[in-house]
């Protein structure tokens, strides 16, 4: 079993697919940090020094190389994964997946603090930075949307999502 959580950035997709690899006995892998593992390179180095498009070429390349593995995990996503290439079909071909979805509000909440370690809104300014997320927002929910189970986050603690998560899916 695969279980792939995508979502915007600061939606909880890595502490969730943390949590839940936890209760659940599976293995849990953060696809950014598999990036960066292999590459031996941050994500925001890749960025810099290669670009958006090589980051995207190799997120590609290694969700692909994880998802048709044989192995059973549960795998977060960076935000704009399922958004590129050919990575929503992957997903769709070989994963159960599910849409960790947060309010514009919520998400500015947690960005506010966290701009710095987002190469996507590091560069944009508080002012702006909640209609920022409401237009990306806006390009990426239908490719959000088409997730097999969309699970509403705002206002809920890390184990209330883990514990819903596992009923959803009878993962226990």
């Amino acid at each position: 079993m695969k279980i792939v959580l995508l979502g915007y950035m600061a939606s909880g997709k890595s502490i969730i697919a943390k949590e839940l690899a936890k209760k659940t006995n599976l293995k849990w892998i953060d696809l950014d940090f598999y990036i960066e593992e292999k590459e031996n390179l941050k994500i925001q180095d890749i960025f810099k020094i290669h670009g958006e498009i090589r980051f995207r070429t190799l997120e590609n390349k290694y969700l692909k190389e994880l998802l048709t593995s044989k192995s059973d995990f549960i795998l977060s996503l960076g935000g704009g994964t399922p958004c590129y290439a050919n990575n929503l079909q992957i997903i769709q071909q070989y994963s159960k997946s599910i849409f960790l979805k947060a309010s514009i509000d919520t998400l500015f909440d947690r960005l506010i603090n966290d701009k710095d370690s987002r190469p996507l809104i590091s560069n944009i300014a508080e002012s702006i930075l909640k209609e920022f997320i409401a237009k990306h927002l806006f390009e990426r929910n239908q490719y959000y949307n088409m997730a097999d189970i969309i699970y509403t986050v705002d206002n809920k603690n890390v184990n209330e999502i883990v514990n819903d998560i596992i009923k959803l899916n009878n993962l226990i």
